[in-house]
């Protein structure tokens, strides 16, 4: 019978692949927080731009918030292996060898996840035929998400 385990798990915990539809719902929760700091963000830059900067518009504007949202994923992956919206759905992100990701990694990792969400979303739509679950993003940046069950707990 074939190992069944997929190769960025730790012997310590079980886990598996996390899958497209649990990835969904992080982003879900994660566009959230995003959002958040991009007020903050436009909030912070207000007195600067007079209300006039529109993201999409005016690009340096633009590139700052790109870049606030690089900062907040790959801060929450270097610090834990976790975004918020991951901590909710018990997944974490973690290189071949099972660390957490460099700051290289995080940006291919981000960057890449752009072109796979702008092909239609085809850049996640391979993880329904990978038997591992991967994206073109967690294959470009040699990283993966993996889902950390709870554990059962023993009853005194």
């Amino acid at each position: 019978m074939p190992d069944e385990t997929p190769r960025f798990t730790s012997p310590a915990a079980p886990s598996r692949p996390c899958g497209l539809l649990r990835r969904l719902l992080i982003m879900l929760y994660d566009t959230v927080v995003v959002v958040a700091l991009w007020m903050l963000t436009a909030a912070a830059l207000l007195p600067f731009s007079g209300g006039d900067w529109m993201a999409g518009r005016d690009p340096l504007y633009t590139a700052v918030l790109a870049l606030v949202w690089f900062a907040y994923l790959a801060w929450s992956w270097r610090r834990g292996g976790m975004t918020l919206g991951m901590r909710a759905w018990r997944v974490r992100l973690a290189t071949e060898s099972g660390s957490l990701p460099g700051w290289r990694q995080c940006a291919i990792r981000f960057l890449t996840s752009l072109v796979s969400a702008a092909a239609a979303g085809s850049g996640f739509l391979v993880a329904l035929f990978d038997r591992e679950r991967r994206t073109w993003h967690d294959r470009m940046s040699r990283t993966s998400l993996i889902h950390q069950p709870r554990s059962k707990r023993r009853k005194p």
